[in-house]
């Protein structure tokens, strides 16, 4: 045990035993180390509370918001502390927000329906209640791993659970919590299975089929889950919530009509709800419908004033202008204390947008830092990990292993992989190349990074991928080629090639040419100062952690640059690399350099390929339908004074 980690158990014992002032000095004596370290601010806010240093404990507390900005037991602490200093409407308000991000929190409950019920909220309390007593009645090892799944304690949720399954495997609760972890760990395959055979086991169940779905949309497989989704609107064809789960299923489809229809009859229910507004929003804007979608998204704010999801939804279109009142409007909402987490991220976001059309870098930089650290806090990235797990593929995946497997794989020539960083110019390349007669564009495919996460094995902390590359048979790899090739056929429009534009894939090149000996490659790069900049702007939907902080996008590109030079090295004329400034520059040279590296004939729709009409479903979709253009290049120099965590993490490269 490490000196930090006796103490908080010292801490811990003398909370328990009411000596509050020792349990207060052994978690400072932790804050002198890091004094970022939730677990120290919070025994230190209980201990303040209970020695009723109330302005100490709210001090405690305030910190430990922002290193933790989701962690409920901090919440509910707040909320023991406003009962404490008289304040029952900050108390209410804070245990809500605690079971918001923590559901297993039992006293949370209670608080609630407590003053709920003292305020005349019957119903409500009613409904808290409820809460509570499903929660006395949940056997403790699935209240367990409700609460380490809340608190980002995935493996030890996973090892409590799969122990509790092995004693009760039909007990639906157990799997789909088991689900639950295994799409936080992105293990999308298992969480498919449980949940299946979970609906199996009780099909009125409706929050495994809710879930269910998500879980088949997660996997991309969308016509299933348009199915399941179609399964539940027709048991309840007039349910609002069922209607606007088919209409995002629809959309998935590329049946926008259905989407826009079952939007509308949601609306016309409830005219005023904002997540339908933004939904129909981003409908609209994916099918080019840019003027209808920019007046869902203010219609959302309009019902929602602090809606920061339709905020950044305009601000993502890239070429929106917000007006003055727009930006005093999202102001006054950040300057709220009481502003939802996500809220707020999406609105610094937007804010740092409009700041920047107006050319006030400070006040831009101010707040695309503020959302960046909020999202930081909130994923806990590590850029040490990552450089150790990109260091793994260079050390297993040399020359003698290609060697050692030749001849092995499914030989299909049909994937063209665009990979590297987001915000490198990888939508452009695909929409170019989509504009061809042989290929289909489609989407980021989950499937190689699924294979991957498949490979590393299920002991707790322990990966077996890369390294588990050395042992696959011939045969292995080759049905996995094979699956990938079967699995995407779904996305395709019947093209003899076909585009997975999933960035991350950089870091798997190794399997892809196992698995996919034929398979074409292609590194979309950018400078790396626009490059990073660009993605320290942008608030990605999920899957891009290291993009929210100078230094660690800085570190990642770095990083990227790196194994690329591996792969170039082990793998000769393998990958193509298309620089971006080279594509603004003379765009054709470019567009024939890619079709001669695919064996293609040049064909001038590419060269239209703003013209080109298909969903484009990433942050780029609106710079894409506009001829090519340098609106992003050089957009970091008049941020430069505050730029220097990125250069020094890039070093030579910037």
């Amino acid at each position: 045990m490490d000196a930090r980690e006796d103490k908080l158990k010292s801490a811990q014992s003398a909370l328990k035993a009411g000596d509050f002032a020792a349990g207060r000095r052994l978690a400072e004596d932790i804050l002198e180390g890091d004094e970022h370290d939730g677990e120290a601010l919070y025994m230190a806010a209980v201990a303040s509370r209970y020695l009723r240093d109330f302005e100490g404990a709210a001090e405690y507390l305030q910190r430990l918001h922002a290193a933790m900005p989701e962690y409920g037991r901090a919440w509910q602490e707040e909320g023991h502390l406003a009962l404490a200093t008289g304040n029952s409407d900050a108390a209410l308000g804070a245990f809500m927000r605690a079971t918001r991000f923590n559901p297993a929190l039992e006293v949370s409950w209670r608080e609630q329906a407590r003053l709920l019920q003292e305020t005349g909220r019957g119903s409500e309390a009613q409904a808290a209640l409820a809460q509570r007593q499903r929660l006395a009645a949940m056997p403790r090892e699935l209240l367990a791993v409700t609460n380490h799944l809340a608190e980002g304690r995935l493996l030890r949720a996973e090892e409590i659970c799969r122990h509790y399954l092995r004693q009760n495997p039909r007990d639906v609760e157990g799997m789909r919590l088991l689900a639950k972890i295994g799409l936080e760990l992105g293990v999308l395959d298992d969480a498919e299975f449980l949940l299946e055979s979970a609906v199996s086991f009780e099909p009125d169940n409706l929050q495994l089929k809710l879930d269910y779905v998500d879980v088949l949309r997660r996997r991309q497989k969308f016509e299933r889950a348009h199915e399941e989704a179609a399964k539940l609107h027709e048991t309840d064809p007039d349910n609002p919530l069922f209607q606007s789960r088919l209409a995002i299923e629809s959309m998935q489809t590329g049946d926008y009509d259905q989407a826009f229809a079952l939007f509308r009859r949601v609306l016309a229910k409830l005219p005023d709800d904002p997540a339908t507004l933004t939904s129909m929003g981003h409908a609209l804007k994916t099918t080019g419908q840019r003027e209808d979608a920019v007046a869902s998204y203010q219609a959302a704010i309009a019902a929602k004033p602090d809606h920061g999801d339709a905020y950044y939804a305009l601000a993502n279109l890239k070429n929106y202008d917000f007006s003055d009142a727009e930006v005093e409007a999202m102001q006054q909402q950040v300057s709220r204390p009481d502003l939802a987490f996500m809220d707020r991220v999406h609105l610094s976001f937007a804010l740092g947008k409009a700041l920047e059309d107006r050319r006030d870098y400070e006040g831009s930089f101010a707040n695309y830092d503020a959302g960046n650290a909020l999202k930081r806090a909130q994923t806990r990235y590590s850029a040490d990990t990552m450089s150790a797990e990109l260091a793994k593929q260079k050390a297993v995946c040399t020359q003698d292993l290609f060697e050692a497997k030749s001849g092995a794989g499914h030989d299909a020539p049909d994937p063209i992989f665009i990979l590297g960083l987001p915000r490198a110019g990888s939508t452009l390349l695909e929409q170019i190349l989509a504009s061809h007669s042989q290929i289909d564009g489609t989407l980021e495919l989950p499937d190689i990074l699924a294979l991957a996460h498949r490979l590393r094995g299920r002991k707790a902390g322990q990966s077996n991928y890369p390294q588990v590359l050395e042992e696959l048979s011939p045969e292995q790899l080759t049905r996995f080629g094979e699956e990938f090739i079967a699995n995407t056929r779904v996305h395709r429009q019947g093209a003899p090639l076909f585009i997975d534009k999933m960035p991350n894939n950089f870091r798997h090149i190794g399997l892809i040419h196992l698995i996919l000996p034929n398979a074409k490659i292609i590194d979309a790069r950018r400078a790396p100062m626009d490059c990073c900049f660009s993605g320290f702007k942008q608030l990605f939907a999920e899957g891009q952690e290291f993009t929210y902080g100078l230094h660690e996008i800085g570190r990642y590109y770095a990083d990227y640059v790196d194994l690329m030079d591996h792969w170039d090295a082990v793998l000769p004329g393998k990958v193509l690399r298309v620089q971006h400034e080279d594509v603004l520059d003379d765009i054709e040279g470019q567009t024939r350099r890619m079709l001669d590296y695919l064996g293609l004939p040049f064909e001038e729709q590419c060269l239209a390929f703003h013209e080109t009409e298909r969903a484009v479903r990433t942050a780029s979709s609106e710079q894409v339908r506009e001829p090519i253009n340098r609106k992003g290049q050089g957009a970091w120099k008049p941020y430069e004074q505050w730029l220097d965590p990125l250069k020094e993490a890039l070093g030579d490269l910037a």
